[in-house]
């Protein structure tokens, strides 16, 4: 049953991992698929991840794929740099309002390849790499963006700011430059809605004793990921911000802004892995760096997870000790970070210096305020019945997907889609056909 068949479409609302495979899978059950983005571009969190855990492949190799299979399937229509605004209707029969904003580049026209970029003269902050490289005003989210089309940033913009340069329309050589273009409002009609919207870092200042913001040899877990990738600001190369040295030490703390009852009681369920990872990562690279993760309690619940663990512990020499630090404080000369901290096996206070910290830090959800959801007291979109169903949200026809629903890491936000894709092709009245690769 194609998309024009007897079949309604659906509505996946974010094009991170798990909103990209949810719509593959109704894709491929031959139904109309709208897959909306507030972004310029597909890929969400893990399109800035080098390493997936515990296996080490390459992220982007998995995702990239994926990101292409839907900017090309028939029955699906991909709307980036766009946000729902309103939702009307109820299962079966949703009516919803789409703002699609303006990217001033006609994508039709862009055929990404990058001459506008390259003679851009304003630079700013690229916040993909977490603001550690600059980026320019018109500009590609990242190299592999699906689709791969320019847009400019209207806050940078010479042109909207002063109203001076367009030095981007006279070198485009098929004028897709369209300084005139509007947002615009598309109405659709659907049977079904999957939120797929993801989340958001804490801001580790947050929890100042860290020094976050403050120290500049102090990085957030992100910002560490983008170091030690090879489409990242040092081309994957670790080195430190206030000398561009590398480091011969890094300590990973865990838990920063999570698991705390001040700020945010809840886990946030991938991170004991990733700074794992993000270890042997240093180590691979630096294999003379001195690595060691302070926990509270290291959470390796996965398939693969516990081998992982001792992998880090037996093959690379990294070290664990269990503790959250009090404090951090910078040696002004060196700008070493030393470390304050109680190791709870011993009940000794200790002091420890690094080179480097990577702060492991908490997740926050996002969510679509168009529709009443209801949230649980976790900050979540809580279910209608968790216990035998793990994606229905309190409306009909609505399911949540991926860490908007709860924290979790990439395997089981996938599973989670595929799980939301049958529910919502029921509705839409599809085939199930075999699944997307």
């Amino acid at each position: 049953m194609g998309a024009g068949g007897l079949s309604k479409p659906v509505l996946v609302i974010g094009g991170g991992i798990a909103g990209i495979q949810a719509s593959l899978d109704l894709a491929d059950q031959g139904i109309k698929v709208y897959l909306v983005e507030k972004l310029p571009s597909i890929g969400g969190k893990m399109a800035r991840l080098d390493k997936t855990f515990p296996t080490l492949d390459c992220a982007s190799c998995i995702l990239t794929p994926k990101m292409v299979s839907v900017a090309r399937h028939p029955n699906i229509e991909l709307l980036t740099y766009s946000e729902v605004v309103e939702v009307k209707g109820s299962a079966g029969d949703f009516n919803v309002k789409v703002l699609k904003k303006p990217r001033y580049v006609d994508e039709d026209k862009c055929i990404g390849c990058g001459e506008c970029i390259t003679k851009c003269p304003s630079k700013v902050p690229d916040e993909f790499n977490m603001g550690m490289s600059q980026r320019k005003a018109i500009y590609f989210l990242f190299p592999q963006a699906v689709p791969l089309k320019a847009t400019i940033d209207r806050e940078h913009c010479f042109y909207f700011t002063k109203n001076i340069c367009r030095v981007c329309e006279k070198f485009c050589p098929t004028k897709a430059i369209n300084f005139e273009q509007k947002p615009e409002t598309l109405e659709l009609n659907v049977a079904s809605i999957i939120i797929a919207t993801g989340y958001e870092l804490m801001d580790p200042r947050i929890a100042p004793t860290y020094g976050y913001g403050k120290y500049s040899n102090v990085y957030a877990s992100l910002e560490f990921e983008r170091l030690v990738s090879s489409t990242g600001p040092t081309g994957g190369e670790i080195m430190r911000r206030s000398d561009n040295k590398h480091p011969r030490s890094i300590a990973f703390i865990q838990c920063v802004c999570s698991r705390d009852v001040k700020i945010n009681p809840n886990c946030s369920a991938f991170c004991c892995m990733a700074s794992v990872k993000h270890a042997i990562l240093a180590k691979e690279h630096l294999p003379e760096v001195d690595c060691t993760i302070f926990y509270m309690d290291l959470r390796a619940f996965g398939k693969g997870y516990q081998e992982f663990y001792n992998r880090a512990m037996k093959e690379f020499g990294i070290k664990f000790i269990r503790a959250k630090p009090a404090k951090i404080e910078e040696d002004s000369e060196t700008k070493d970070l030393i470390i304050t901290y109680e190791d709870t096996f011993t009940g000794v206070k200790k002091t420890m210096k690094t080179e480097m910290v990577v702060l492991a830090v908490g997740i926050k959800p996002v969510y679509p305020e168009a529709l009443p959801l209801t949230i649980g007291e976790d900050g979540y979109i809580r279910l209608k019945n968790p216990s035998i169903d793990p994606v229905a949200t309190t409306i009909d026809g609505v399911y949540v997907v991926g860490v908007a629903e709860g924290a979790k890491d990439i395997p089981d936000s996938v599973i989670q889609a595929g799980s939301a894709a049958i529910k919502a092709s029921i509705l839409a009245g599809g085939v199930i056909y075999e699944r997307s690769t």
